[in-house]
């Protein structure tokens, strides 16, 4: 390892013209130098392909990839095929950076001799008001093995984010990011925790989310639920198969997991999806219905999680009513 690793910093860029110039330039303005930002234009129709461009203008470091849009992960999967850095970040475009982030996390990585380091995050909602961490950031710096780490994950209490990680390049599959899928990036950690064996965590609040009400995770339409409740059901499915082998004794963990994303998905499908032409749906019941038994013996769900799982799997659509209406009374 060099003295002086090229760090590549990969940035998705879609129609964000009023909060791009922030979060380059909270790169550019690192304190540690050696990097290679990839600004990655998802086919912007706004303006904000020329002030990519604009830019790569300031700083050499910096390169443009225009492409047809194709969503974030194309995005991503595109710069991860640019990369050149022995080391590889991502930040989102409408979020920002403190100014040493990344020397923090290299120091990390070095120190504690592991191939990845993660930050802590803050979020701030349009009127800068900070949000409630969605994450508890660790007191000290933290070395956590890869089974540990995804023991907190499948229980809800892990950072999947890999905006707030610096990562060895080498740890990255191909096509990396899963095409036209929401919670990508749990999707992508969680295939490359068993080859990462540790990572260490460190707890200061670098990584700053700007919570943008329209971006792609975090929609405020609920007849927009659909797309990525979905997609968290086909990770707990995946994820299921590597706890299987690579993490066994996990297995009720991973197990409880399905259950909850699927509960997730009830809870929040609206009730006029709920058809028999849909084919989710259809699975999601069918799932609940087949496992009840390997539910209520499970160690890990909650008294709460068995009820839910119990009702939807006896009566799923008058449940989702009765839910729905006890919502509204409490708005």
């Amino acid at each position: 390892m060099s003295d002086m690793p090229l760090i590549t910093v990969i940035v998705p860029a879609y129609n964000i013209p009023e909060y791009l110039p922030r979060c380059i330039h909270s790169i550019t303005a690192q304190t540690y130098r050696n990097l290679e930002i990839l600004i990655v234009d998802d086919g912007s129709t706004d303006g904000t392909s020329e002030l990519c461009d604009r830019l790569a203008a300031e700083d050499s470091r910096i390169r443009v990839f225009h492409r047809e849009n194709g969503g974030t992960s194309r995005a991503r999967n595109l710069g991860l095929e640019h990369a050149s850095g022995e080391y590889v970040g991502f930040v989102d475009s409408d979020d920002f950076i403190s100014p040493d982030m990344y020397e923090k996390l290299l120091w990390g990585i070095r120190d504690f001799h592991v191939s990845a380091a993660q930050v802590a995050r803050d979020e701030r909602d349009e009127k800068g008001s900070q949000l409630s961490d969605i994450c508890e950031p660790p007191v000290k710096p933290q070395v956590v093995e890869s089974g540990e780490f995804m023991k907190e994950l499948l229980l809800h209490r892990g950072d999947c984010s890999l905006c707030t990680k610096l990562i060895r390049r080498e740890l990255f599959p191909r096509e990396a990011f899963p095409p036209g899928k929401l919670n990508e990036d749990f999707h992508l950690l969680v295939r490359m925790l068993p080859r990462m064996e540790k990572l260490v965590s460190l707890p200061e609040q670098y990584y700053h989310v700007f919570y943008r009400v329209g971006s792609n995770s975090r929609r405020a339409d609920r007849e927009d639920f659909s797309r990525v409740y979905a997609d968290c059901v086909d990770n707990a499915d995946m994820v299921a198969e590597i706890v299987e082998r690579d993490y066994p004794g996990l297995a009720d963990t991973a197990f409880r997991f399905g259950v909850f994303q699927r509960l997730e998905y009830m809870l929040h499908i609206p009730i006029g999806q709920m058809k028999g032409d849909n084919v989710m749906y259809r699975r999601v019941v069918s799932y609940l219905r087949k496992n009840w038994i390997r539910a209520m013996v499970n160690p890990v769900l909650t008294g709460k999680n068995k009820v839910y799982h119990t009702l939807f799997a006896l009566a799923p659509k008058s449940v989702r009513k009765l839910h729905a209406r006890l919502r509204l009374r409490r708005a």
